[in-house]
């Protein structure tokens, strides 16, 4: 049966697309979990950028819009894992309809096993919509506590509306002084801590590259943490594989020529 998981986050920056990215290739890579990521964010786009594929003639958009059904704006990334985009450009915000989004979802169902829906930020209507098609919810969430409060009506507005939250995503964790500790938070917002990812360059490098950071360095600390998240997610036990070698140097000497500059080009399934 396909589980439908949202991702969502109180206010933008905190990492979400970043989490929904990596988490869903880990998944496809390490797990074999077939897996679809769906952009839902429509007002800022950003899950294509992640992934450095650009443009697209069918997206979620455009099937909200009445122009496509759902099947025709999936296409599939190099990694293995299929996505469904939102537009970047402007205009084709004017045409969505939202009445729309619930049955365009249902039309995943079975044809996967995870749906992972990358929500808006917010509790604005966009978010809440798409919290309503969700049976399950990540909370992406630094260790600051305005965002730590903000999750936590995120958690209650979720858990309101029929959707269960599996816990928080601790995100961009430098170790400081200065943050909440993971005991704090799992007091204050009474949800357990699914992963806790650090703050790492490799995230900005990854989306120079265009290429997600579970790809460009399969060994990093970040990257083994994202494949931690998949497994738990999944009820599998994440065992590292022999150390590989990483590939940005050879992204700085060959990968580069390709995609700086370029275009990532785009194959619909």
């Amino acid at each position: 049966m396909t589980r439908i998981i949202g991702i969502a986050s109180a206010k933008g920056g905190v990492g979400k697309t970043t989490v929904a990215s990596n988490l869903g290739i880990a998944l496809y890579t390490e797990f074999n979990i077939d897996t679809i990521l769906v952009d839902a964010n429509f007002t800022a786009s950003h899950l294509g950028l992640h992934l450095g594929m650009y443009y697209f003639p069918t997206t979620f958009n455009t099937v909200l819009a009445g122009k496509a059904k759902m099947e025709e704006s999936i296409y599939r990334h190099i990694s293995g894992v299929r996505f469904v985009p939102a537009s970047l450009n402007l205009e084709d915000l004017v045409e969505v309809d939202t009445r729309k989004i619930k049955r365009a979802i249902k039309r995943l169902k079975g044809k996967t096993d995870i749906v992972f829906i990358d929500c808006a930020a917010g509790l604005g209507k966009e978010a809440l919509l798409m919290m309503k098609v969700c049976d399950e919810l990540l909370i992406v969430a630094n260790p600051e506590l305005p965002s730590i409060m903000d999750a936590k009506k995120v958690s209650q507005v979720a858990e309101g509306i029929g959707c269960k939250v599996l816990g928080i995503v601790l995100n961009r964790v430098r170790h400081s002084p200065y943050e909440l500790t993971p005991r704090e938070i799992e007091e204050q917002t009474q949800l357990p801590i699914l992963a806790i990812i650090p703050e790492d360059s490799l995230v900005q490098k990854s989306i120079l590259y265009k290429m997600p950071a579970v790809m460009l360095d399969p060994d990093a600390a970040l990257s083994i943490e994202f494949k931690k998240l998949a497994a738990r997610i999944v009820g599998k036990e994440y065992k590292p594989k022999i150390l590989r070698k990483s590939l940005i140097d050879d992204v700085s000497r060959s990968l580069k020529r390709i995609f700086i500059g370029g275009l990532t080009t785009f194959r619909r399934i």
